[in-house]
């Protein structure tokens, strides 16, 4: 089978890594050989594997980078609308859905010589329609907000792609937020973000302006061996009120046995949360809601897979004292936001880490620990500065010459050269002119999209001399 995995522009390189990672992990070796493409030279927005179908179950499980998992259906060439519809059309798709479940397509294109792209969905959605009704007599109906079964189609000057979606609802989706606060940064950004830094689980870890934890919950999980998909698995407890219940133990449940692993099983039953962005166990993941991967092989092969990450969740969660992570915010609600998400994400609230979680201005922030580390941070905008009119989680606008912003960025930079020496600082904004504001000279930038908004993530080298660029 041919997958294409999904991630943030920019990320292409640590997603090829990571998925070397995960198919050399043991469990997964066992079910089969993977074929992983080389990381682009550009910016592609993912890449792609081959190998069996234990493939999705893996990627959903425990890629932290991917957006979503996708199973090629068919890539063909095309001409013209009536084209596309033919071959999709021709495929089995009673073999994948039933028609009581329902679906939605997307897609994107580059290049493509056709004037209605909305016309193309439209005949792709008609084609799987008219398959099933042909085959099974009746036909699925379309849901645009949660359906059962994705599809999603990408052509190019020449040629169509037709893959079905094994993830559903965003990778980015952990489960654990629900109180997100403004201009939050997607989970697997950040966890992108994290391994370019080269930040290692026993290396300190500080993030001055936190906003609502993402930086820090990410390292947590990847610290402590906590898979990515544990929540939307089942394995992993997502709610405060249950971490509270056992503060001795690990808030795990129960694997998922083989005859019934993370329903619905046979019967797809449609699922309807209480909020699209809160997604559980009850939601789960794609692949969960097509007919082949409901056959005892694949349910068998995905519970083995949970029963191995269970017992490294334990194991990670026993172990949670050894993290040494700061944070803070000048904001007093993102300080409660952090604390709420860290308990909802499953995370003992004894590991010590939230002790080392206040609300302090950045300009006076200092770490916890006596030896550098990695500082990481994403600057926010607005109430830090005073500035009337936008919230303290607004994204930093591009290029902003406010004296007010400018100054507070002259201060920091002089907090940092100060009080920091010998760390690393990496940071992730959209103004480009960041390290002129800092008066300092970056050591490193690499190009990355924050959704269409594109960003750099500088790196400084914090020296105790290190010389300021003259403004």
């Amino acid at each position: 089978m041919k997958f294409f995995i999904v991630c943030p522009r920019g990320l292409e390189i640590p997603l090829a890594d990571e998925l070397k990672e995960i198919a050399d992990r043991p469990e997964v070796k066992a079910l089969g050989a993977w074929v992983i493409d080389p990381a682009p030279l550009n910016n592609t927005g993912g890449l792609g594997v081959a190998g069996p179908m234990a493939v999705a179950l893996a990627i959903n499980l425990h890629s932290r980078i991917a957006s979503r998992c996708l199973l090629q259906m068919t890539h063909v060439t095309y001409r013209k609308e009536d084209d596309v519809y033919k071959a999709v059309r021709s495929l089995s798709w009673e073999d994948w859905m039933t028609p009581d479940q329902t679906m939605r397509v997307d897609l994107t294109a580059h290049r493509s010589p056709l004037t209605s792209l909305n016309f193309v969905t439209l005949r792709i959605k008609d084609a799987v329609c008219d398959r099933l009704r042909e085959v099974k007599g009746a036909r699925p109906n379309i849901d645009t907000e949660l359906p059962d079964v994705r599809v999603q189609a990408h052509l190019t000057a020449t040629h169509a792609t037709i893959y079905l979606d094994t993830s559903g609802q965003s990778l980015f989706k952990r489960g654990w937020r629900d109180d997100k606060g403004a201009a939050p940064l997607k989970e697997n950004l950040a966890a992108g973000i994290l391994a370019l830094t080269g930040w290692k689980p026993e290396q300190v870890l500080f993030d001055p302006m936190c906003g609502s934890g993402t930086f820090l919950i990410e390292a947590a999980y990847r610290g402590l061996g906590i898979p990515s998909g544990s929540i939307r698995a089942g394995l992993l407890s997502a709610t405060p009120e249950k971490a509270a219940e056992a503060p001795n133990v690990p808030n795990v449940q129960n694997a998922p046995k083989a005859e019934n692993a993370n329903q619905p099983a046979t019967k797809f039953m449609r699922y309807r949360p209480t909020r699209v962005d809160l997604v559980g166990s009850d939601q789960g993941f794609g692949f969960q809601r097509l007919k082949p991967f409901n056959t005892s092989d694949l349910k068998q092969q995905w519970q083995g897979l949970c029963e191995v990450a269970k017992k490294n969740i334990e194991t990670g969660l026993a172990n949670a004292n050894k993290l040494r992570m700061a944070a803070c915010d000048i904001n007093e609600n993102m300080i409660a936001i952090v604390k709420s998400n860290w308990k909802r994400a499953g995370l003992p609230a004894q590991s010590g880490v939230l002790s080392n979680v206040r609300q302090i201005d950045a300009l006076v922030a200092k770490s916890p620990f006596a030896e550098p580390g990695v500082m990481l941070f994403n600057p926010p905008y607005g109430e830090r500065l005073e500035i009337k009119g936008r919230g303290a989680r607004d994204a930093l606008p591009k290029n902003n010459n406010s004296p007010e912003f400018m100054e507070f960025l002259n201060q920091f930079g002089k907090h940092l050269k100060d009080n920091f020496a010998g760390w690393q600082v990496d940071v992730l904004t959209a103004d480009m002119g960041l390290p002129g504001q800092l008066r300092m000279k970056e050591s490193k930038r690499t190009p990355l999209f924050n959704g269409p908004l594109e960003c750099r993530l500088f790196r400084f080298e914090m020296k105790r001399h290190d010389s300021a660029i003259k403004s």
